[in-house]
């Protein structure tokens, strides 16, 4: 990864948001280009700074951070989006993937491990605290049960790009795999999303590895 990821951070918590900045100016990769405080004004940084990556609270005052997410991919911001939480909540954890969110990682996560959850995330790979993960898959397969969800309806290759997601692999990788151009991918992707009625990628892949697809 040459390419600086230049991040913005939301967060309610001025110590916590040091924090972050902090960490992330140990690694060579990340810029912090701005902060927020707030939901509201998170949107705002957004769309001025159009940043690869979004840190973002889930619990702050105003706007949650689920309400800031929908807010945020309502107006078409796509960056990568990740909730930095400190709950352990199923309902947040389906709710936050399920409004868009590209990751789900706690705060008391190692930090190593966090850069690392965060860096596979820029990858497009599923960033989300490995005990969290079986949570995710359980609710979304019960969700399954009740909404008959099936990828039966599609195309031989949507189904071949969402068994790539399965196996965490990001868009440049799945272009060279089968041999597709980057752009045509992330339109196959937008397509098997809204046939699933997924919001995002972490979503469908989960389902798909948790109902043996791939």
């Amino acid at each position: 990864m040459t390419d600086t990821i230049r991040t913005l951070i939301i967060d309610d918590h001025p110590l916590f948001r040091k924090g972050v900045i902090q960490l992330l100016g140990m690694v060579p990769e990340f810029d912090v280009v701005a902060e927020a405080s707030s939901g509201e004004e998170g949107i705002a940084l957004a769309l001025e700074h159009n940043p690869d990556l979004i840190l973002l609270d889930l619990n702050m005052k105003g706007l949650n951070g689920i309400e800031t997410l929908q807010l945020m991919r309502d107006k078409d911001v796509d960056s990568r989006i990740i909730l930095l939480t400190v709950s352990n909540n199923p309902d947040d954890l389906v709710g936050a993937i399920r409004a868009g969110s590209d990751g789900y990682i706690l705060k008391d996560t190692d930090p190593d491990e966090m850069i690392r959850l965060i860096k596979e995330s820029m990858l497009g790979k599923n960033a989300i605290s490995a005990e969290l993960s079986g949570l995710l898959a359980t609710a979304l397969r019960q969700e399954a049960m009740v909404t008959n969800r099936s990828h039966a309806g599609l195309t031989e290759r949507e189904l071949s790009i969402l068994k790539c997601l399965a196996h965490g692999m990001s868009n440049k990788l799945i272009a060279r795999e089968l041999d597709i151009m980057d752009s045509t991918v992330k339109v196959h992707i937008r397509n098997l999303l809204k046939k699933l009625k997924f919001r995002s990628r972490v979503e469908a892949a989960v389902w798909a590895v948790s109902n043996n697809i791939g």
